[in-house]
């Protein structure tokens, strides 16, 4: 026995018709939902994707004009545009029907209606849904090939004006060959900012090739990114070219630059400067010719004021630096990702899920995300997985909590009031982007005012 299908709502001021309704229809379809109070259509529309909406014409308000039922049939068509509505009423006649069809319902029936009657109707209009879900599916799928052919950032998204601003970054850095920088926390995408440079510049057709710094141990530093000659060392058992000499005419990604010791940040900057690397073994050196992007999360300007980098490398390798901001700070992006994630995890399980209500989307723009993107792709994966709705609610959504203080967050124990003043000023300063104007109203301050305490924090 094939199991039950279909998402059925019936919206009508009799109770009594309400439950012979459910009863009935239940024996057929996989849900029923009755409401009498039309009110409640939005929220419940909200909270279930339906396939059909059964609509009384009439309420208690408008006994028999069937005003109320065309006010309601245009509320859900605004909700969703592609939602099947069957509009019943005991005084149907030919021209409420036409005007009913031609305001957008699917059907019309009469009541008290004919049970197989009513199911016919029901299925022919489930059917209906489905095409109309195909037809907007492809449409769907077509944009997102066109835009991926298109958008020289299609792996990036975002909206926000941060981002935005970084887009015009890349798309100016990528035409040379200037050494790349990028700051920002874990789980924000620096590989992806790397991966857009490269695709958008000349090299585009050569190798990109990653390499996670903080993955490699010290004594396989040197084997890893110069490679090595076969019996260089006990496990050498053939000639291997290094990660230098696979990025040679392409883009070479360094991830996690701020993990390296001092000695192979040496070893680092010598390869940097000379262009030229010697495998382990080899007495013989090789020119490569590539373009170079460092990341990082960690504070390389505070660690070379602590002697725990080198200043002559971050020099050599930060010619521009692009930060990419944490997702709290593109809190109007969140629903952009967040269905990213949903209709590909949702494809990839094989669920159902096609929406995220707006309590669930209210819920995420609340969390401070302190793994960014990253675990917001985690989050939507978990709840598509253990869901069985077809709409995802908060409760499906399991948030962890933030572990230590945002950066510049101040700390109840400080009460320093010259560090305060620093702290806001910093954190004013990076709201703005650097503008002093906005920073200075927003601070209270006089523009004058505000460089003179910029000057005083050495800011």
């Amino acid at each position: 026995m094939e199991p039950k299908q279909g998402r059925i709502l019936i919206v009508d001021d009799n109770e009594d018709l309400l439950k012979a309704a459910k009863m009935h229809l239940k024996r057929h379809f996989a849900q029923v939902d009755i409401e009498k109070n039309p009110e409640a259509i939005p929220a419940l529309m909200n909270n279930e994707d339906y396939d059909v909406i059964l609509l009384d014409m009439n309420f208690t308000k408008d006994v028999s004009s069937g005003s109320e039922g065309y006010y309601w049939l245009e509320r859900i068509l605004q909700i969703d545009p592609s939602a099947v509505v069957v509009l019943i009423t005991a005084y149907g006649d030919v021209q409420m029907a036409v005007k009913a069809i031609k305001a957008g319902a699917t059907d019309f029936v009469l009541k008290p209606w004919e049970n197989e009657k009513l199911l016919a109707t029901l299925y022919s209009s489930m059917r209906l849904r489905e095409s109309r879900d195909v037809i907007e599916n492809l449409k769907i799928k077509n944009q997102e090939i066109n835009q991926t052919l298109n958008n020289r950032f299609s792996e990036i998204i975002g909206q926000s004006a941060a981002m935005q601003k970084i887009f015009q970054t890349i798309e100016r850095v990528a035409k040379t060959d200037a050494n790349v920088l990028i700051l920002g926390e874990n789980g924000t995408g620096k590989e992806l900012i790397a991966r857009a440079i490269h695709r958008n510049s000349s090299r585009q057709k050569e190798n990109f090739v990653g390499v996670d710094l903080g993955s490699i141990t010290e004594t396989l530093f040197e084997s890893e990114l110069f490679g090595h000659k076969k019996g260089s060392f006990t496990d050498a058992k053939e000639d291997r070219a290094g990660r230098f000499e696979l990025a040679n005419n392409g883009t070479l990604f360094l991830d996690e630059i701020g993990n390296l010791s001092m000695p192979l940040q040496a070893k680092l900057l010598t390869v940097l400067q000379n262009r030229r690397v010697s495998r382990v073994g080899s007495n013989k050196d090789t020119a490569v010719d590539l373009r170079l992007i460092c990341a990082t999360n960690m504070p390389l300007y505070d660690m070379v004021k602590e002697n725990r980098f080198r200043q002559d490398l971050l020099y050599r390798i930060n010619t521009i630096e692009i930060e990419i901001p944490a997702l709290r700070e593109r809190f109007e992006d969140i629903p952009l990702l967040a269905n990213h994630f949903l209709r590909h995890y949702a494809a990839k399980y094989e669920k159902s899920v096609n929406k995220i209500s707006e309590a669930a989307m209210s819920r995420m723009h609340k969390h401070p995300w302190p793994g960014n993107i990253r675990e917001l792709q985690h989050a939507v994966e978990r709840a598509v997985i253990l869901s069985n709705s077809s709409v995802l609610q908060p409760e499906d959504f399991t948030f962890t909590a933030s572990s230590g203080k945002e950066e510049g967050q101040l700390s109840l124990e400080q009460y320093n009031l010259d560090e305060v003043e620093k702290l806001l000023i910093r954190k004013v300063l990076k709201k703005y982007n650097g503008n002093i104007t906005q920073a200075a109203s927003e601070l209270g301050l006089t523009r004058s005012s505000l460089y003179r305490r910029l000057e005083k924090h050495g800011l």
